[in-house]
């Protein structure tokens, strides 16, 4: 027998990454240390990788850390919640927590032997078992919680239809009281059956509202997305008796000190007040004093109490076209705990010093009580900035923002952080809630201003956490895996060949390729690649720094009224820095790790709600547009079709393969694009095409194309790319987010 090969080389991550995307299912140690002939300190070496990966939510470990298994996919036994049917009757699914970047895979139940059956809304234990293309049969082994087997939906002459595009199934109503009668185009609440009949019959549980009716695309999200709407009765109560605390020696007095907030126009919860002046230390010259306050909630929101545990379940506020679903109620959110002019208000206060390049001097918290000067909006303040429109009677204030701004903005240079121009769609409604316009949301310098008062505050925020070794709910974003680099550079090497990066990546040098391109045919289609390649920002004790920021430590402090992670913040520094009352208590920091994985979803919950949302908006605005033509970018390409965006605006739709005409085509994958078989044109990612809206489902948010003109392209072989391996800038930062208000990538 010949004797095993040993490789004195430990192998990297990237290596061992690598490894476990050519496998099909879960590894096991001692396969990884045969794959890498690893003996003795290397093994050790291995383990410690594993460890540090599973850690940075690379991997996933089974059996007791025995086996591994990449965290993009499904490990053998995992909970699921049971979310629909599909045409062929059986029960689909989505793992309860999915942490990775990639978009959960599909997961079909078709083996059930619970009693009594499965059904929508349960949450399940399953075993699992790929069939490739992200897909996963699975057979249930346990119940873990019972759910309703509800459906949101469109009642139609008697049926129901889901309001879920990938929903195909018709249900005929049953069971309606004769106390209720309803019209077409009723939205209806549904409990369906959980097994495949010929003739499936849906049970009548509420109405909900009227398809046609305004706002109904929000409702339609509430719902399909169960988000929270109402308070518990007593966290209203506890929050309709909060009232300002008296100022007392806790706090300091700072109402004289002219604060400012500056948000959108349409704000109405204003958690960040902000000032500035030139600091005057002989030995910081050309440098800042800074303070931003922050809405006190911890002070407001105690530990354990009814509105404590209504904020962590909605984990943040979610924000819609037409209204907003607050993390806090009412008489908080909108009220004693909003900055609002020229009332006084309980605050944290971070303050702060800077040099003339941005570089933090010195930073202290403390609560005070602080009096906002004035209400801004972001336009406002722009034509300041602008030298159009003073701000009169803060002249001197806002020149101080300005210039505090314009030094962090050289730190922010220096750092390299990730600057990716991917402009948010906005929808724009009338009073009556129906849609005006599909605009892209505009990006000021006066909302970069905040945002980097927020980014400074926030970084101050983990700094004295950490040195007074109190629990930090940090803020991390990890850098792209090599599987992401890998793909982007092969994507790039069509649209903009010349692309390098490192092995060790950086932010910076993903702005090299941004900047490169500016101007170019395909800028929009490769900061849209750059941004897909990023991983997930999410919330975790454990720091791993934000690479798109590129930070060694962030946590969110700034905004508590929206965010339970920054109440999470000031608790901790309540207590660290022995501020008095509502401080972190020890049976939070034990449960960090679960309310980290709780938040983290929910903001997920929150996003994929509010793009839904809009989405449907869109739709019902492109209605009465079917059979015109539109110009059109390719946004990605399937197997099935290509997606597409619709200039200028940015709404989205897809073109199945019937809406390519004149040929077959085949997907390649690598290089996201579809040849044709016979005449060998090409659709590819990036490309600009001339298409028509052949049909538009306002309620599901589905616009379907088909392409009239294009610029097409023959088939030409692709040069293969590698990444570039070269010697790191030891200079260079490790670790994107445009935060203030907006929150991250």
């Amino acid at each position: 027998m010949a004797k095993k090969s040993y490789n004195p080389i430990p192998p990297t991550m990237d290596e061992v990454m690598a490894y476990l995307q050519t496998q099909s299912g879960p590894v096991t140690k001692k396969e990884l240390n045969r794959a890498f002939g690893s003996h003795g300190d290397n093994r050790a070496n291995i383990k410690k990788m594993i460890r540090d990966m599973r850690e940075k939510g690379l991997v996933h470990t089974e059996r007791r850390g025995k086996r591994i298994i990449l965290a993009d996919r499904l490990p053998e036994r995992v909970v699921v919640e049971v979310t629909g049917i599909d045409s062929m009757g059986d029960l689909m699914a989505r793992p309860l927590e999915w942490l990775s970047d990639m978009p959960a895979p599909q997961i079909i139940i078709t083996k059930d032997k619970l009693s009594p059956a499965a059904g929508i809304g349960d949450v399940v234990q399953v075993e699992t078992k790929s069939i490739g293309n992200r897909t996963y049969h699975a057979k249930t082994i346990r119940r873990v919680t019972a759910g309703e087997n509800h459906m949101i939906g469109v009642y139609e002459n008697g049926k129901v239809y889901s309001v879920d595009r990938r929903l195909k199934q018709a249900f005929t109503l049953a069971g309606l009281p004769h106390t209720h009668t309803l019209k077409n185009r009723d939205l209806v609440v549904v409990e369906i059956p959980l097994i495949r009949v010929k003739n499936p019959q849906a049970m009548f549980v509420k109405r909900i509202g009227a398809a046609d009716e305004p706002f109904a695309a929000t409702l339609v999200s509430i719902y399909l997305h169960n988000l929270p709407v109402a308070f518990t009765e007593q966290a209203e109560k506890q929050a309709n008796r909060a009232t300002v605390p008296p100022m007392d020696a806790g706090r300091q007095d700072l109402r004289a000190v002219p604060f400012v907030t500056i948000d959108g126009a349409d704000a109405r919860d204003f958690d960040d007040a902000v000032w500035a002046e030139p600091d005057t230390a002989a030995d910081n010259k050309g440098g800042w004093h800074i303070m931003v306050g922050i809405a006190d909630v911890s002070w407001y929101v105690r530990p354990e109490t009814a509105l404590d545990m209504d904020a962590r379940l909605r984990g943040n506020s979610v924000y819609f076209p037409d209204r907003v679903l607050p993390m806090l109620p009412e008489a908080l959110s909108n009220g004693v705990c909003s900055l609002k002019p020229n009332e006084p208000r309980a605050a944290l206060v971070c303050e702060v010093w800077i040099n003339a390049n941005g570089y933090k001097i010195k930073h202290k918290f403390y609560r005070a009580m602080i009096q906002s000067a004035r209400r801004l909006t972001y336009d406002e303040v722009q034509a300041a900035m602008d030298g159009q429109t003073p701000i009169v009677g803060l002249e001197k204030e806002i020149d101080s923002l300005v210039g505090a701004y314009k030094s962090l903005q050289i730190n922010r240079q220096k750092r390299g952080v990730l600057e990716i121009d991917v402009p948010e769609k906005q929808v724009i409604l009338d009073q009556k809630g129906r849609v005006q316009k599909i605009q892209l949301r505009q990006q000021l310098p006066s909302m970069q201003l905040i945002e980097e008062l927020m980014i400074l505050a926030n970084v101050s925020a983990a700094e004295i956490l950490e040195e007074k070794g109190s629990p930090v709910m940090y803020r991390v974003h990890d850098r792209p895996s090599a599987e992401k680099t890998e793909s982007l550079l092969t994507a790039l090497s069509t649209l903009a060949p010349g692309s390098k990066l490192s092995q060790t990546t950086t932010a910076a040098e993903f702005n090299d390729i941004l900047a490169h391109n500016r101007g170019k045919p395909y800028e929009k289609t490769i900061n849209e690649l750059v941004l897909r390649s990023q991983s997930q920002a999410a919330y975790s004790p454990d720091n791993i720094g934000h690479f798109g920021l590129a930070l060694t430590r962030y946590a969110h402090f700034t905004s508590p009224i929206r965010r339970y992670a920054d109440i999470l913040v000031h608790r901790s520094l309540v207590k660290a820095l022995k501020l008095g009352e509502g401080a972190l208590t020890p049976a939070e920091t034990n449960t960090f790790e679960d309310t980290a994985h709780h938040i983290s979803a929910t903001e997920r919950q929150a996003a994929t709600a509010e793009l839904d949302a809009v989405d449907r908006y869109i739709a019902l605005y492109m209605q009465d547009k079917v059979g015109k033509s539109f110009n059109a970018r390719i946004t990605s390409v399937t197997p099935f079709g290509a997606f597409i965006a619709i200039e200028p605006s940015g709404a989205e739709g897809f073109i199945p393969m019937r809406g390519l005409t004149g040929d077959y085509y085949d997907y390649e994958e690598s290089f996201q694009r579809l040849v044709g078989r016979s005449t060998g044109s090409v659709y590819a990612l990036g490309d600009k095409i001339r298409v028509v809206l052949k049909e538009c489902v306002p309620i599901t948010g589905g616009l379907t194309f088909a392409v009239l003109r294009s610029d097409k392209r023959q088939h030409q072989p692709h040069a293969k790319t590698k990444i570039i391996y070269r010697k790191r800038n030891p200079n260079a930062s490790a670790d994107h987010e445009n935060d203030g208000k907006a929150g991250d990538t």
